[in-house]
């Protein structure tokens, strides 16, 4: 988990420097966000008209328009960590550059991923998290698994997928998926701490620029310990 770099990410993100990426993720994220938020409501208008839902009693009419409020509040609850991760992709390389300039000035930089792919593996990861977030929506439903699934689903989905994003920058994909499966404990928590950053009103808006940071930090300490690791073993074998 590495407390050590939420503090780090958290700070960086919010600091002078990065204020301009920041602005830029929010306004991209609130974008998006309204554009879904009209689409729902619009379809929601669209078949209470259709199938008249609406009848002439005025208190029922209220408790119908409330009830669909709630209901495209929650959906667009779900849909924050989709839309971050769209974010995330066209983000990446800004974010990870200054949080490796300010951090790790002495090692290689590392390399940016091509514009047509950082967007293809942010529609991936969009597409992978809103098909986990509508199984979890639905789960919502269920008492005592509800927040269970939504943490576990965006852990587990987060995790990988920022990691991944970050640990591309220095090695292929293949390969940087290969080591997030040797580290999925770490990775996993990474990835929780990332759910719990999405379940805050507001501050979730940040999640894009957090996810980056926060991974970069978190792929640089996993590659120094395994690179430690693999030269006691070549001293021991040696």
């Amino acid at each position: 988990m590495y407390p050590d770099a939420i503090l780090k990410a958290w700070r960086q993100i919010v600091s002078p420097p990065f204020r301009r990426i920041l602005w830029r993720a929010l306004a991209l994220t609130l974008a998006l966000i309204v554009l879904v938020w009209l689409a729902l409501t619009r379809g929601v208008a669209m078949l209470m008209d259709r199938y008249a839902l609406l009848v002439d009693y005025p208190l029922i009419d209220s408790f119908a328009l409330i009830f669909a409020g709630i209901g495209i509040f929650i959906a667009l609850a779900f849909l924050v960590p989709p839309i971050s991760a769209l974010v995330a992709g066209y983000f990446l390389d800004d974010a990870a550059e200054m949080v490796e300039g300010a951090h790790y000035p002495a090692d290689p930089p590392g390399r940016p991923l091509s514009f047509g792919r950082s967007i293809l593996y942010g529609l991936r990861f969009a597409g992978l998290s809103l098909m986990v977030n509508a199984i979890a929506l639905v789960l919502l439903f269920v008492p005592g698994v509800n927040l269970i699934a939504f943490f576990g689903a965006n852990a587990y989905l987060l995790g990988r997928e920022y990691f991944e994003l970050a640990a591309g920058r220095f090695q292929p994909m293949p390969e940087a998926a290969a080591m997030r499966h040797r580290n999925r404990g770490t990775v996993l928590l990474a990835g929780l701490v990332i759910a719990g950053f999405v379940a805050i009103p507001v501050i979730n808006l940040m999640t894009p620029l957090f996810g980056v940071a926060y991974m970069v930090h978190v792929h640089k300490k996993l590659a120094a310990r395994e690179a430690r690791a693999m030269a006691t073993a070549t001293v021991r074998g040696g």
